[in-house]
């Protein structure tokens, strides 16, 4: 992938879509539509980019990700995850190695183990109540952001030289 401009864009594209979900559902506690489909829309062309094949390459990452819309359906059916969430976590399994998905959950889940514990005790801390909304997408975010930090980074030096 050296050298490779487009990846390279395309990957940035997807980490500033990442902080886009961030801070709208920070703000929000919403995860807009139209950035999900643009992350999921977006996916073709990175694995045309990144030369992969469409079988079974394109194949894993397409089953993937409804693997993984098919599992988080269900824990938004049982009111445990938010719409958004499940959609922005499919969309980004389009983009990621079924191996490297799996880093990204685990490190998707510690941060938002974490965020949820501050969270809660904030919220109970400044209303004595114990229903806080998590902003589950910075979580999601967060993990994209440090599952995609080699590419970016290599992106960086072969635009800078460095």
């Amino acid at each position: 992938m050296q050298g490779n401009f487009i990846v390279y864009g395309l990957v940035g594209a997807l980490a500033i879509a990442l902080l886009v979900a961030a801070f709208t559902d920070i703000q929000r506690r919403q995860i807009d539509n139209w950035l999900n489909a643009a992350i999921a829309l977006a996916a073709p062309a990175y694995w045309w980019a990144a030369g992969l094949s469409v079988w079974p390459d394109m194949a894993v990452q397409v089953g993937l990700a409804v693997l993984t819309f098919v599992v988080l359906a269900g824990l938004f059916a049982l009111k445990l995850m938010g719409g958004g969430d499940v959609k922005l976590l499919s969309a980004l399994a389009l983009w990621i190695a079924p191996m490297t998905f799996l880093k990204l959950l685990l490190i998707m889940s510690l941060i938002g183990g974490a965020l949820t514990i501050l969270m809660a005790m904030w919220h109970f801390t400044v209303t004595r109540r114990r229903d806080a909304k998590i902003p589950y997408g910075v979580a999601i975010a967060a993990a994209g952001l440090i599952t995609l930090a080699p590419v970016l980074e290599a992106g960086w030096r072969s635009v800078t030289g460095a």
